[in-house]
């Protein structure tokens, strides 16, 4: 029977695997007329990359893990994952995958640069394993329960990463993102007003999962945002907490959607309180 750590190990190459079939398809399709439809609102679209990198994840998954259970954004749960209780019976193994096969669809319609594929794996004491996939840079950020978190590319090959270091509010460059729904974004705004005399900076990069990488690599120091799903933060939850950060979540309040927070302890306090 394999140990737990290689359980982590085997189940981290299959996310591997799934995040690099879904970059392939996403590359193939990159600045290329897209077919386009909208979901929550006419400005969340979904195109027919972001089906065909699902459809490339949930082949790799059914081969290599075909008693999981699957929870994707664009695909939906399969038996035994709901977004309520992902880590719940997944039939045979007891794992469910989180899958985002193209967090930023917006950059990625507009032909700009930053997008991922996020995929996790949990148990129901919480994530094992996972990846976020840089497909334009080929740049992988990975974690396991366990393990230290890394980055990879084919220049430098795995090294591992850390949090910035930061300490104080005041010298935070802080990233963040905002809602679909036009009200929610109205109210996100006078958070940001709040919190941007208080921060060295705000970034806006428009895929929650970079954001995440972008802390536990140090290049960010710290991160909110509202109205994101499991599989948004999924693999970046991860890798920011082997990365030493806190992840918090962050409630819905009125009609701001429930989010989540990433910070060093030293101010995560503070920064909760200004934009909770």
């Amino acid at each position: 029977m394999a140990t737990e750590t290689q359980l982590q190990s085997e189940l981290l190459a299959v996310a591997v695997e799934a995040a690099r079939a879904a970059g392939a398809e996403l590359l193939a399709r990159w600045r290329r007329p897209l077919e386009v439809g909208a979901k929550s609102t006419p400005t969340d679209p979904v195109t027919d990359a972001d089906i065909a990198a699902e459809g490339a994840i949930r082949e790799v998954l059914g081969a290599r893990r075909p008693a999981d259970a699957i929870l994707g954004e664009e695909g939906g749960a399969t038996a035994g994952a709901t977004a309520a209780d992902p880590g719940g019976d997944a039939g045979g193994g007891g794992l469910t995958w989180v899958v985002d096969p193209l967090d930023g669809t917006v950059n990625y319609l507009y032909g700009l640069p930053t997008f991922a594929v996020s995929v996790a794996v949990r148990d129901g004491d919480g994530w094992l394993a996972g990846v976020v996939l840089d497909p334009v840079a080929d740049e992988l950020f990975s974690a396991t329960r366990a393990g230290d978190p890394l980055r990879s590319d084919p220049l430098a090959g795995d090294q591992r990463i850390a949090a910035s270091g930061c300490t104080a509010l005041d010298r935070a460059l802080v990233g963040t993102g905002f809602a679909y729904d036009p009200a929610v974004r109205a109210l996100q705004g006078e958070v940001v007003a709040r919190l941007l005399p208080l921060a060295r900076d705000i970034r806006r990069a428009g895929a929650a999962a970079i954001d995440m990488c972008l802390c536990a690599a140090g290049r960010l120091d710290a991160y909110y945002e509202r109205g994101v799903k499991e599989w948004d933060i999924a693999a970046g939850t991860l890798l920011c907490q082997r990365a030493g950060l806190v992840v918090r979540t962050l409630e819905a309040s009125g009609p701001l959607p429930s989010g989540v927070l990433v910070a060093p302890a030293e101010f995560a306090d503070e920064l909760y309180a200004l934009v909770v």
